[in-house]
């Protein structure tokens, strides 16, 4: 029997997957911090970039979603993460149009 090397295999996935996630990270702050800087610095509006962190990471919730891997123990804290987010950056809105 001929002995194949093996190019893949669980833990070059795993490191790929880890990989991937953390650029995902490092862009999605990264935009973040340039949105912040460009609002509050600048005086620019950088709804684009803002848009583009939202997009992305509603994408990556709908994947994970059709791919079924949200269960009931989750749905609480990101119910509450995403209302107390939203209840965070009304009172930050109306606090600087003041």
């Amino acid at each position: 029997m001929k002995e194949q090397e093996i190019l893949r295999d669980e833990r070059t996935v795993a490191v790929e997957n880890a990989s991937y996630r953390l650029a995902y990270v490092v862009i999605s702050f990264g935009v973040l911090l340039s949105v912040i800087y460009r609002g509050f610095v600048l005086n620019q509006s950088s709804w684009d970039l803002l848009a583009l962190v939202v997009l992305s990471s509603g994408i990556a919730t709908l994947h994970q979603g059709q791919h079924k891997i949200w269960d009931q123990r989750m749905l609480l804290p990101v119910l509450a993460l995403m209302g107390s987010s939203a209840i965070v950056a009304a009172l930050l809105a109306w606090l600087l149009t003041r």
